[in-house]
């Protein structure tokens, strides 16, 4: 188990998805998310960035056991998307299955482009942190 990279993973996750969150949901289009039911009262976001650490550090220690073909960038972004798709299915669709949302659609269009942002960016750092680990190069040497 190489902690370093879990580390960075966890950090190229929380400087990704913190920042992002904040400009996408609060800044950019507040009011929309707003409108959608998004928010009842004022974001806590000690809670949210306690919430991205967690997630962070999760898919960071567990991307070394999803084996996916391809190296590097290609096989972040296969792992990527496959969370991405559980973080959608579980955020996105689970958000409107729950309540009555005003444009509905319009709420899955902008939480897709949002995930598949966040998780794009992800998906390319968590890929070049583990393909740049010292016992990831030296395995790949040996082949």
């Amino acid at each position: 188990m190489n902690h370093k990279s879990i580390l960075l993973g966890t950090l190229a996750y929380t400087l990704v998805t913190f920042p992002l969150a904040v400009i996408w949901h609060v800044v950019l289009f507040e009011e929309k998310y707003h409108s959608f039911g998004y928010f009842e009262g004022e974001p806590n976001f000690v809670l949210g960035l306690l919430t991205i650490i967690i997630q962070g550090y999760v898919m960071s220690f567990l991307y070394p056991y999803v084996k996916f073909k391809g190296q590097g960038v290609i096989r972040g972004l296969k792992y990527s998307l496959l969370i991405g798709v559980f973080f959608w299915s579980s955020h996105v669709l689970a958000f409107v299955a729950k309540q009555v949302v005003d444009s509905s659609w319009s709420f899955v269009l902008m939480e897709t482009f949002y995930l598949l942002i966040q998780f794009g960016i992800y998906g390319l750092l968590i890929g070049k942190i583990y393909a740049m680990a010292p016992e990831n190069n030296a395995s790949q040497k040996v082949q």
